[in-house]
């Protein structure tokens, strides 16, 4: 076997080998963190105890997002009736930051104390709690892409906030919002459901879902038409990697009769897939083909289609399109 090979392979099986073992490290972690006390008496307390148990930039990071994520609930009541804007007058630039930085601290023991807030309140306390054990990180305000309604919107809105934090070299990006669980629109409440894929998001994902208010990220501008017309996928998309090769539009124009060419990643024949007509009735996919990793078929647009289609794997939503006529 040629040299090269052999280099390639060796380097192949460790990249692989490294990943495994972080992964059950962040695991493991996930498990520590589940036995500490649902409430500390300061957040300082809460930092030494994570520094104390961790080593690395990345557990500590993750213990963080571990922790809000199962102790801090979405305070959904505060998010459709958000306080008002608490206004505050200054003589000098120093007086001015002075005052934010104790609207700062006031949010984040806030949100500590009650254990609940809104994304604001859970950007704040990541980044406080990251910033007591070491690690650089900052907050990002931009747009987000939650609902079929999302599909196609004309601008963006400053409606959420996450953070990104320095590991090593790298800014990983964090949405521990969303990492504590989701809102059931059937029930009517929050569900709390930890969920480990707003941790350390591939990029193409994260920002399938986010849109930062500056357009940027580390500098590299992000496709605002790529997020607004973009397909809306799913938190199983994200942990399962099921990639949406086509179509690369969340908006298909298509007419009765149209095919649509569909082909996910990482994705067999071994999987039950299928879509929901408009009166939510669950139709299987005809003859799916192996492609590349992955799996290709076709969706006939007809009148049982409604404005909007959704795939699942299995039980899972997966990714959903805007169908116009």
């Amino acid at each position: 076997m040629p040299q090269k090979k052999i280099s390639f392979l060796l380097l192949l099986f460790h990249f692989i080998s490294f990943n495994f073992t972080f992964s059950q490290k962040i695991n493991e972690v996930d498990k520590i963190v589940a036995k500490y006390p649902k409430s500390f008496s300061t957040t300082e307390k809460l930092a030494e105890r994570i520094e104390k148990d961790f080593d690395s930039d990345a557990e500590r990071a993750r213990a963080i997002y571990s922790w809000i994520a199962f102790n801090i609930k979405y305070d959904y009541n505060a998010y459709l009736n958000p306080p008002r804007v608490q206004g505050f007058s200054y003589s000098s630039e120093a007086e001015k930051q002075r005052k934010i930085k104790q609207l700062n601290d006031n949010l984040i023991q806030k949100t500590f104390k009650s254990q609940k807030g809104v994304c604001e309140g859970f950007t704040a306390l990541y980044q406080n709690l990251a910033e007591s054990v070491g690690l650089k990180c900052e907050i990002i305000r931009g747009d987000s892409k939650t609902s079929l309604r999302d599909i196609g919107r004309k601008n963006t809105s400053s409606n959420h906030a996450w953070n990104t934090v320095l590991i090593g070299r790298k800014w990983i990006l964090v949405d521990v919002t969303w990492g504590q669980g989701y809102y059931d629109s059937r029930k009517g409440r929050m569900v709390n459901d930890f969920n480990p894929a707003y941790f350390d998001t591939d990029p193409d994902y994260f920002f399938a879902k986010h849109y930062p208010d500056s357009g940027t990220f580390l500098g590299e501008r992000i496709s605002k038409s790529d997020f607004l017309n973009g397909p809306l996928i799913y938190n199983k998309t994200i942990e399962k990697d099921y990639r949406i090769k086509t179509p690369n539009s969340g908006i298909i124009e298509a007419k009765n009769g149209d095919k649509i060419t569909v082909e996910i990643k990482n994705v067999s024949k071994s999987n039950q897939v299928f879509y929901l007509n408009k009166k939510n009735q669950p139709v299987k996919v005809l003859n799916p083909k192996e492609k590349r990793g992955g799996l290709e078929f076709q969706i006939l647009i007809d009148s049982n289609i409604g404005d909007y289609v959704t795939i699942f794997i299995d039980t899972d939503s997966v990714v959903s399109f805007k169908i116009v006529s």
